[in-house]
């Protein structure tokens, strides 16, 4: 649900980068329109491959003695090409901790993104792989002119929940206890979507082996990410 009684993601959506971009809040690249605003991070991190083009995570990894030059580049996507190794589905990689991006996000935990669906899906892989699981913490971080109200009646059942929300002056614990995506489901997943990442090609074959029904849905028109392909509890 997009729109309700003049309210909508995309305006929330539209306001929030507005707001950053005439008060120069946010961090290169710019300007912040149509992006997940950036800010600064000194923690190593598993980072979730560009558009899942060549896998699900990569490491990165500075060299020995890495500037502060060559650190900020690795936060790139540059950097993850150079600066990074890929780990598969089978990297028995367990996450403690998920730190995503955020367009929006309210106190209660309700969560708004840039609108492609990608942390949704890379959530439900996550869990389809065993890297997370429901005790997994999930923390966005965000100016504080982020946190803003959002009506609960927008959300939908792929949107992914927040239990944390870091700002520059406060931690939220939202106290969220709406259930997070625990997989795929399959027969919402296009073929064409199955082309564009190989490694939800990969995670398919797994759970067919598995004895999982894998059926994909049987119309081929351009599909956007994630909405419909989370399942839920």
């Amino acid at each position: 649900m997009e729109a309700l009684a003049g309210v909508s993601k995309q305006g929330i959506r539209e306001r929030i980068w507005d707001y950053m971009e005439s008060h120069d809040l946010a961090d290169f690249p710019r300007p912040v329109h149509h992006r997940i605003p950036n800010f600064k991070s000194k923690k190593t991190l598993l980072v979730p491959t560009p558009r899942l083009r060549t896998g699900l995570f990569n490491k990165i990894t500075p060299p020995p003695g890495a500037t502060k030059d060559i650190l900020r580049k690795c936060a790139t996507s540059q950097g993850v090409r150079n600066f990074s190794i890929p780990l598969g589905l089978d990297s028995n990689v367990l996450v403690d901790l998920i730190v995503v991006g955020s367009v929006a996000v309210s106190e209660k935990g309700w969560r708004i993104g840039k609108g492609e669906g990608y942390a949704d899906l890379e959530y439900a892989m996550m869990v389809s792989m065993g890297a997370v699981h429901e005790g997994t913490p999930v923390v966005t971080i965000v100016h504080d002119c982020q946190v803003v109200d959002i009506p609960e009646a927008l959300l939908e059942d792929h949107d992914l929940t927040v239990d944390y929300i870091i700002t520059p002056t406060r931690v939220i614990a939202t106290g969220c206890v709406r259930p997070k995506p625990t997989g795929i489901i399959w027969s919402k997943v296009s073929c064409e979507m199955l082309t564009k990442i190989p490694v939800l090609r990969n995670l398919r074959e797994r759970e067919k082996r598995a004895g999982k029904d894998v059926t994909l849905q049987a119309e081929t028109g351009s599909q956007h990410l994630a909405p419909s392909t989370i399942r839920r509890p």
